[in-house]
């Protein structure tokens, strides 16, 4: 259940290190590994309703806290794309001990499309890819690209720009290298390969990710195994009880 105990992992060294709050639930199946999003953690509504399925199905699922999210060590505005996907590399490593289904929201989605690739050039496969409003190239392309020029200059004189926050009362803190980390990681400028089953789930109301966003993704996926459901009063979090069954749905139908 969603009250399990964390364990802690530790990614990184030296003053990189910082301690990664998991909470594993043992069952058979691929494992089902849930990444969350942007100042999300796993004891989200979609996070624990995927805990509760699996404790009925009798399902493996690996939930953990990004570096600076829920449980875990970390100082928020130190964080990049590059220390999430090593936390969450790491974590694949100690506990998905077969073929994993990601399950990413928002900026999970494109955690876990960078981890399958990282995992395919690798010699290791992934089950399935299942993609909650997918937020790949966010830094770049939901965030600076919609920054006016006062903006763009105040975070590049600064380092840090606080944008208010729909989801809290405390501003979300961007900094300069989050975004100039972030385009190292860019997946959007060429195809888009996780050698595996993808679906998407993405809302038509959705203001944080638009479903144009989802459009643009999936012109980059290949044709064959990829799905993209449409839900037209959906919206970013896609946390009603009809959202929660269509994503164990596409979960169940990869494994």
């Amino acid at each position: 259940m969603s009250d399990m105990a964390p364990e802690f992992l530790t990614v990184g060294t030296g003053e990189a290190a910082r301690r990664i709050a998991v909470r594993v639930r043992q069952g058979g199946g691929p494992p089902v590994v849930w990444l969350g999003g942007f100042r999300s953690d796993m004891t989200a509504t979609k996070a624990t309703a995927l805990d509760a399925w699996a404790s009925q199905r009798g399902r493996t699922l690996i939930r953990f806290d990004y570096a600076a999210h829920g449980a875990s060590s970390g100082t928020f505005t130190e964080c990049t794309i590059s220390s999430w996907l090593e936390d969450a590399q790491a974590v694949l490593a100690a506990y998905a001990a077969e073929a994993p289904i990601l399950v990413g929201s928002s900026m999970g989605g494109w955690i876990a499309c960078l981890a399958a690739r990282d995992r395919a050039n690798g010699g290791q496969a992934t089950a399935g890819l299942v993609l909650i409003a997918p937020a790949l190239d966010f830094t770049e392309e939901l965030i600076w690209n919609r920054l006016g020029e006062a903006a763009r200059a105040m975070l590049i004189r600064d380092g840090i720009l606080r944008r208010p926050s729909d989801y809290g009362s405390e501003p979300d803190p961007i900094t300069l290298n989050l975004i100039d980390d972030g385009r190292r990681h860019c997946m959007l400028g060429d195809t888009v390969d996780p050698a595996c089953p993808v679906h998407i789930l993405q809302g038509m109301r959705d203001t944080d990710v638009p479903y144009t966003h989802a459009l643009k993704i999936l012109g980059r996926l290949p044709a064959e195994d990829t799905v993209l459901t449409l839900i037209a009063d959906g919206d970013h979090s896609l946390s009603r009880p009809q959202d929660i069954a269509r994503l164990i749905a596409a979960v169940d139908e990869i494994a």
